[in-house]
């Protein structure tokens, strides 16, 4: 099973906390952000992952070899010149994905301990072009999602601009995207974006002919490890996710 983590990040929202080292590299609970999210995937069956750099990236090589590379394949894709975001990162990576089989996206700043057996396994029932691990909480943007769980629009609250799949509908569900993806390689030969792009607007536009499901775990624990004072936050939750395991 194949996984890529997001890592290319400048990590400003974390202010002086980056400006020497990358955000993956910022240790929560004794354990660095990459660690974590390496670990958590290697324990539900990942054997190859591929890191997109840009910030720092040779801190990030070097920490990664210095603990043998987890016991698993590490590969990385260089974003040198611009950061290409979610879409073009994804995109710039797509080499990687040569077996044609589903794979996991992480975002190296998501803390969580969804279940992402549970996860594999609806996506594997729905066979989807993605699946979003989504939750019911407070956010500025939400997909918007019918009752069986399909991507039927986005909205942001604050500017109050909304995109409709297929058209406005009476009653959609509003759910916050946390950062965690299943996609089905197929969705390469599917976007026709270069450079730097978001994988938002491709995931609407894909979704009016293809099938995009949300999953939602609403009790899981969740945080988007993204401003100083989230730190704190996320050493107590981070305790907490490790007394489990």
């Amino acid at each position: 099973m194949k996984a890529m983590i997001f890592a290319a990040g400048l990590g400003t929202r974390l202010g002086h906390v980056t400006k020497k080292t990358p955000k993956a590299l910022v240790e929560i609970n004794g354990k660095t952000m990459i660690e974590r999210t390496i670990l958590k995937l290697k324990s539900h069956g990942v054997t190859n992952i591929i890191i997109n750099l840009h910030h720092f990236p040779g801190q990030i090589k070097t920490f990664i070899r210095s603990k043998n590379n987890f016991g698993i394949n590490i590969y990385y894709s260089l974003e040198t010149g611009q950061l290409l975001e979610t879409g073009g990162g994804l995109m710039n990576a797509r080499w990687f994905f040569d077996d044609r089989a589903p794979f996991f996206i992480h975002n190296v700043d998501v803390l969580s301990d969804v279940d992402l057996g549970e996860m594999w396994r609806y996506h594997e029932r729905n066979k989807p072009l993605a699946t979003l691990f989504v939750q019911k909480r407070n956010s500025s943007r939400y997909f918007l999602f019918n009752d069986q769980l399909l991507l039927k629009g986005w909205t942001n609250i604050n500017t109050g601009k909304t995109i409709h799949v297929d058209g406005p509908a009476a009653t959609l569900n509003q759910l916050a995207f946390n950062g965690v993806h299943i996609i089905d390689p197929d969705i390469f030969d599917l976007i026709n974006n270069t450079g730097a792009f978001s994988i938002t607007p491709s995931y609407l536009e894909l979704a009016g002919k293809h099938s995009i499901y949300g999953f939602r775990s609403d009790q899981a624990e969740y945080l988007d490890v993204g401003k100083p004072e989230t730190l704190v936050k996320a050493e107590k939750l981070a305790i907490s996710i490790d007394q489990k395991s």
